[in-house]
């Protein structure tokens, strides 16, 4: 992996999603934890390659089981 990235950090897609989104805490007004005055992206990759921006894998998907349709005549209305 690139020496850019926290060793925690699995691959460049994680990356680039964990500093998209600190880029958009960032562009509404989050605190910035290093120094400097640069753009909200490059801030965030900044404080994502030296991690100290806290993110987790959060819990798995539950996968649901699927429906299964059948085909049903209609019924017809009494009136």
């Amino acid at each position: 992996m690139d020496e850019r990235f926290p060793a925690k950090m699995d691959s460049k897609f994680r990356y680039v999603l964990v500093a998209a989104h600190r880029a958009e805490q960032l562009i509404r007004g989050g605190r910035r934890r290093l120094e400097g005055n640069d753009k909200p992206t490059t801030a965030a990759m900044a404080e994502v390659s030296q991690d100290v921006v806290e993110w987790e894998y959060g819990p798995a998907p539950v996968v649901e089981p699927p429906v299964i349709e059948t085909e049903e005549a209609p019924e017809e209305e009494v009136h």
